[in-house]
C-alpha cells in the first residue's frame, strides 16, 4: 500500500462479473450451490458470522500494513542515525533552528531513503510477477489461496522484522523480509482476491454495496492503525506494535481458512507457472489476435490507441500516489517539521481518510459530473495538495496539504473503469496486475532516488515533480 492504494475504490462495473450470476450467493453462507461446487478441502469448517465474507480479511490486512509501513521507515531512520551518531530528531526536536542544513541529517535522510529504495524494490520486483501469476491463477484455482498465502507471507515479513529487531540486525535484513512477502503475493494479491471474490459472489445490485463496504475497511483500518501505531510507538518503541502486526497477518489467514466459502469452482488442472494471460497483455495492447481473454478492439487503432492513453493516465497517477507515499515519513521526521511518532500517525491517518473523502465526493460529483470532470477534479485536488506540501515547513501547512488532498483517489476509478471498456475480463486482471506493478518499481526507484539528489536544492521537490506528472494525464483525459 501499501499501502497499496491503486485498486482500494474501485466502482462496482469495473469489476470482472461471474461467469453465472444466477448462481451466485449474495450472503457469507455457502448456499446448496456452493456445497455441490466446492470440494472438501475448500470448504470452511465454521460459517461466517454477522453476513461478513472477505471484509474481516482486507481489514486485517490492511492494518497490518498501515501499522507496519510508518514505523518501519521510523525504525530505519533512528537505527542509521544511531549508526553515525545523529541525534537531531531525539526529544521530539531537530535541535537545529540554524538556516544553515545539518550534513550529518542529509546523510541520515540520505541513507534512510537508499534503504526505502532497495527494501521496496526487492518486494515489488518479485510481487509484480507472483500477483499476475497467482490472480490468474486465482480465475481457475479458487480465490482462498489467494487470500491465505500472502497472509501468511505478510506474517513472515512481521517475523523477520522482529528478528532484526530483537538481535540488532543490520537493516539490510529487512530485505529478507520484504522478498519473502512479495514471493507470498504481498498485500496486492489480498486486495485483488478480496475484490475478485465480491465480483464472484453478488449480482450488480448488491455488488456496489459490498465494494462501498470493502473500500470503508481500506480506509477505516489506515486510520485506526496510523493513530494506534504512532501512540504506541512513543510510549513502547517499536517491538511490540510489531507484534500486533504480526497477530494480525495471522489472524487474516487464519479467518480466511475457517470461515470463507470457496467462490470459484476449482479447477485441479489450473497451472500456476504460464504465461498464457502474460500473452493475453501483449496481445491486447499490440492489436495481435481477438478473442476470449485476449482482448478486444485489436483490430482498430483508434481504440488500440485510446487504450495506451489511458493506461498511461492509470499509470502515471498510481506511480505519484506511490512514489509521494514513500517519502511522507521521511519529509516528516526531518527539519523543518521534525515530527515525532504521533505527529507522523495523524498524518499518516490524514492520508487514508483522503480514502473515505474521496469515495463520498466521486459519489456526489458523478451526479452533476461526467466522468472524465470527476477525474479532472480529483486530479486538481492531488495536484493541490502535493504542491503546499512541498513548501510545507510547519505542522499546519503539511495538514493542509493532506486536507486538499481529499480528492486525489476520484480519479483511479474512473481511469479503471474507462479501461474496462477495451478489456474482456480474461485480460483485465492481468493487465491491472501488470501496470500496477510496473508503476510500484518505477515510483519506488524514481522518487527514492530523487528525494536525496535534490536536497540541496528544495528537499520538497520530489511531490512538485509528482504534481508535474499529474498534468499529463489531466490533458489527456481533457
Amino acid at each position: 500500500m501499501d499501502e497499496r492504494d491503486t485498486a482500494a475504490i474501485l466502482p462496482a462495473d469495473t469489476l470482472p462479473s461471474p461467469d453465472n450470476e444466477s448462481t451466485t450467493n449474495d450472503s457469507c453462507s455457502p448456499n446448496e450451490e456452493v456445497e455441490i461446487r466446492t470440494s472438501s478441502f475448500r470448504r470452511p469448517p465454521f460459517a461466517c458470522p454477522f453476513g461478513l465474507s472477505v471484509e474481516p480479511v482486507l481489514f486485517l490486512s490492511m492494518f497490518s500494513i498501515a501499522l507496519q509501513a510508518p514505523l518501519t521507515t521510523q525504525y530505519l531512520w533512528d537505527r542509521i542515525s544511531e549508526d553515525l551518531g545523529y541525534n537531531g530528531t531525539k526529544g521530539g526536536g531537530c535541535g537545529n533552528t540554524s538556516d544553515r542544513p545539518d550534513p550529518l541529517q542529509k546523510e541520515v535522510e540520505t541513507l534512510t531513503a537508499h534503504w526505502n529504495l532497495y527494501i521496496n524494490l526487492g518486494g515489488f520486483a518479485l510481487g509484480v510477477v507472483v500477483v499476475t501469476l497467482l490472480g490468474s491463477w486465482s480465475d481457475l484455482a479458487g480465490r482462498r489461496p489467494v487470500l491465505i498465502v500472502p497472509s501468511l507471507g505478510l506474517a513472515l515479513q512481521a517475523v523477520v522484522y522482529l528478528v532484526v529487531m530483537y538481535q540488532k540486525l543490520p537493516v539490510a535484513y529487512f530485505l529478507v523480509g520484504r522478498l519473502l512477502s512479495g514471493l507470498s503475493g504481498d498485500f496486492n494479491s489480498v486486495l485483488a482476491g478480496c475484490f475478485s471474490y465480491v465480483a464472484d459472489t453478488t449480482d450488480r445490485r448488491s455488488r456496489t454495496f459490498r465494494v462501498a463496504v470493502l473500500e470503508a475497511c481500506i480506509g477505516v483500518a489506515g486510520m485506526f492503525a496510523s493513530v494506534i501505531g504512532g501512540q504506541w510507538r512513543r510510549a513502547q518503541g517499536y517491538i511490540n506494535p510489531f507484534w500486533l502486526v504480526l497477530a494480525t497477518s495471522l489472524a487474516a489467514a487464519l479467518y480466511a481458512y475457517l470461515f470463507v466459502p470457496e467462490s470459484v469452482s476449482p479447477d485441479p488442472s489450473a497451472k500456476l507457472f504460464t504465461t498464457r494471460h502474460h500473452r493475453a497483455v501483449y496481445r491486447l495492447y499490440s492489436g495481435r489476435g481477438r478473442g476470449a481473454g485476449e482482448g478486444t478492439g485489436g483490430g482498430d487503432s483508434s481504440q488500440r490507441c485510446k487504450l495506451w492513453l489511458y493506461t498511461l493516465c492509470f499509470f502515471l497517477l498510481v506511480t505519484v500516489h506511490m512514489g509521494s507515499r514513500d517519502l511522507y515519513v521521511l519529509y516528516e521526521l526531518s527539519a523543518p517539521l521534525c515530527w515525532g511518532p504521533a505527529l507522523i500517525g495523524y498524518g499518516s491517518a490524514a492520508q487514508y481518510l483522503g480514502y473515505l473523502s474521496s469515495l463520498l465526493g466521486l459519489r456526489l460529483l458523478q451526479l452533476r459530473l461526467a466522468d472524465s470532470w470527476v477525474a479532472v477534479v480529483g486530479l486538481a485536488s492531488n495536484v493541490a495538495g502535493l504542491v503546499v506540501i512541498a513548501f510545507a515547513d510547519n505542522t499546519q501547512l503539511m495538514f493542509t496539504g493532506y486536507g486538499l488532498c481529499f480528492l486525489y483517489m476520484a480519479a483511479t476509478p474512473v481511469l479503471s473503469s474507462t479501461c474496462r471498456v477495451f478489456l474482456v475480463p480474461g485480460a483485465l486482471f492481468a493487465s491491472v496486475a501488470c501496470v500496477e506493478g510496473l508503476s510500484y518499481l518505477v515510483a519506488s526507484g524514481l522518487f527514492n532516488s530523487i528525494y536525496p539528489a535534490t536536497l540541496h536544492l528544495l528537499k520538497g521537490f520530489p511531490f512538485l515533480f509528482g504534481a508535474v506528472l499529474l498534468l499529463i494525464p489531466a490533458g489527456i483525459i481533457g
